[in-house]
């Protein structure tokens, strides 16, 4: 549980910051009904079929699978994007948009995220970097370009028994081999990365401009640490919110509240508020 006086020493981070940046793991998502696939145990709770199969993560989230089973792999990543299609964010994005509105350079969202769950919630597509890719997106599984295009015309149908495609697969336009997610994968060489890396790009020049920057991580594993290691080197003042994994180097400027997604960034509000 986080104490009254770190809330409030995030809190006064806050109002002397003149930019904030938000960076999210799959932990932000929980509190919105999305599944936590940490261990084996989360994932093939989720995803059953899989896991009868005992088939990892690892070896479904990889080219390997849409080369050897596609109908298997777009089975998971059909059933994804239709969730992620569904899911309604929780109101602590509301409230995330509303303290970066309070800056003076407004908020930037870094996320390994691909669920497009900030821009469900109104975000900017200008102020957010997947630097993992989005599922939202399609590429060529065969490399024939370098172009990406959206997945909105894809909607898929699931055998969820089997976890399997039912219909067409989806299929590049410009060949007509096999579509794949633009989302970087384990083991993959293939990943066309010009969005995300465009998307860097402008979060790296927003960040030059900022000379008071608050870093407020939440729900950043160490399992995965791309986020981590981006809020530690960010160069500004962390607050660190994650109920399993809080760790910080309490010496640099870096703060932990050990509380779920949702409720660390109401309490975090709350904080703001009363100040």
């Amino acid at each position: 549980m986080a104490s009254r006086s770190d809330l409030a020493q995030a809190a006064a981070w806050l109002a002397e910051a003149n930019g904030l940046l938000i960076t999210a793991g799959a932990g932000i998502g929980i509190d919105s009904g999305l599944p936590d696939f940490r261990g084996p145990g989360g994932f093939w709770a989720a995803y059953p079929a899989l896991g009868r199969a005992r088939i990892a993560f690892e070896s479904i989230a990889n080219p390997e699978a849409f080369r050897s089973e596609p109908r298997l792999a777009w089975g998971f990543y059909g059933h994804r994007l239709e969730l992620y299609r569904r899911t309604i964010p929780h109101a602590g994005f509301t409230l995330l948009q509303a303290m970066g509105k309070q800056m003076a350079h407004g908020s930037w969202v870094f996320t390994s995220n691909v669920d497009g769950q900030f821009q469900k919630a109104g975000f900017s597509e200008q102020h957010i970097c997947e630097i993992h890719g989005s599922i939202h997106h399609l590429q060529c599984s065969a490399g024939c370009t370098e172009r990406i295009w959206s997945a909105a015309d894809f909607q898929p149908n699931i055998d969820s028994e089997h976890g399997r495609l039912l219909g067409e697969l989806p299929s590049c336009p410009h060949c007509g081999q096999l579509a794949r997610p633009n989302i970087l994968l384990f083991d993959d060489w293939g990943w066309v990365e010009r969005r995300t890396t465009l998307q860097y790009q402008r979060l790296k020049q927003w960040m030059a401009t900022v000379d008071r920057l608050v870093c407020l991580e939440i729900g950043a594993g160490r399992q995965i640490p791309t986020v981590r290691r981006f809020s530690e080197n960010a160069g500004g003042r962390l607050i660190r919110i994650n109920p399993a994994e809080p760790e910080i180097d309490a010496s640099n400027q870096q703060l932990a509240l050990p509380l779920d997604a949702l409720d660390g960034i109401s309490r975090l509000y709350k904080a703001c508020r009363r100040r």
